[in-house]
């Protein structure tokens, strides 16, 4: 088993990369988990002498957490000095003149392998941009925390959006690295735009290689637990269920004011990262989730839609139960109109299988690293 002290993220593999940016004007993609070592990567390459003219930024900023959802206005780095552009903000893709006088765009943005998570599609934009101003792009590859299986629901086309670009389960199983060159080879930009691509490779990984990120990637995602419980919990976020914004440990909980019968509570309040949490100041009771891999082993790597039936049923199907984002996240409308069916966890994950398996197919063709 490989171990994270063996694995070599793109951005540390500076061999591979430095005569490449030498002499360029650069534009990073970059967020607070854009590390090398413990630094950020935007002042490692300014440390290499290599000339960062801009810096773009994804959901939640830059250099440190915003809230989830809340806008980004464009700002000026106070260690740099650089410009840094927002796109999660007005816009979602750079305009022409934000790429004017740039060589090359280096994208170095830890994912957590799941469909609805923004940062994937901030990739597809830039990817885009870069196509139309025919500008190269880089990309810093890194491992995929939940790299190691492939399960949910394929996105419906009619349903793209932000949370939703591409016809993939809601967990694939790939690097973003490998991700980016399926969207690109796949016809998936924009008028079937091609991007001028290079990725980095990891060193030392596989889609098995347990790694611990040495950073959050976002911040409602604080430790490894939330990480391997996100994939599960993120389909709440569609519904009237508190999946603990606003506490110590989101998405390694969930909850409702109106649960009945269980011991565990919490009371959501303000904080970084959830200024204006979901029942703000109630008294919620749910499931705590922080040991469930330790004494469910064998469910681990898979999604557990068990807890979205669970809490269905708890609100006595309550037809408030599912809002209008629901259909966006799980990437379909059948899932929302199977649980209010009635279907059971088993017919309603064979429906998914003929959609994955079909996936694998193209999946294959783009992999960097052994399964």
């Amino acid at each position: 088993m490989i171990s994270t002290a063996q694995v070599k993220c793109g951005a540390e593999r500076t061999d591979l990369y430095y005569s490449h940016l030498r002499h360029k004007n650069i534009a990073v993609v970059a967020n607070a988990a854009s590390i090398v070592g413990k630094v950020n990567v935007v002042d490692t390459l300014i440390h290499m002498g290599l000339k960062v003219e801009k810096i773009f930024c994804p959901e939640h900023g830059f250099r440190s957490f915003a809230d989830a959802g809340q806008p980004i206005r464009n700002s000026v780095d106070s260690a740099t000095k650089l410009p840094v552009i927002s796109l999660y903000g007005k816009k979602k893709k750079p305009d022409p003149a934000d790429l004017k006088n740039i060589d090359i765009v280096v994208f170095d943005i830890q994912d957590v392998g799941v469909r609805c998570y923004t940062y994937l599609s901030t990739l597809s934009y830039m990817m885009e941009a870069c196509s139309q101003a025919n500008i190269p792009l880089m990309l810093f590859d890194r491992p995929n925390p939940n790299g190691f299986y492939i399960d949910g629901p394929v996105m419906d086309s009619s349903l793209y959006s932000f949370v939703g670009l591409h016809p993939v389960p809601l967990v694939y199983g790939m690097t973003i690295g490998e991700y980016s060159k399926m969207v690109n080879e796949e016809g998936w930009l924009k008028d079937r735009m091609i991007c001028d691509l290079q990725v980095i490779p990891i060193e030392n990984y596989t889609h098995q290689t347990q790694y611990v990120l040495p950073v959050n990637p976002s911040p409602n995602l604080r430790d490894m637990t939330a990480v391997y419980l996100y994939p599960s919990l993120c389909l709440f976020e569609g519904t009237i269920i508190s999946v603990g914004r606003g506490t110590s440990y989101p998405f390694e909980i969930y909850g409702h004011p109106e649960f009945k019968g269980f011991s565990f509570e919490f009371t959501p309040e303000p904080m970084n990262g959830a200024l204006n949490p979901l029942y703000y100041g109630q008294l919620c009771r749910g499931i705590d989730l922080r040991d469930f891999y330790k004494t469910h082993p064998r469910l681990f790597g898979r999604l557990n839609i068990t807890w979205l039936f669970m809490a269905f049923r708890t609100m006595k199907s309550d037809p408030r139960f599912f809002n209008d984002s629901f259909d966006r996240l799980a990437g379909t409308c059948d899932l929302k109109k199977q649980i209010l069916e009635g279907k059971n966890e088993q017919d309603i994950r064979n429906s998914w299988q003929n959609g994955i398996e079909k996936f694998k197919m193209i999946r294959e063709k783009y992999l960097i690293y052994p399964d």
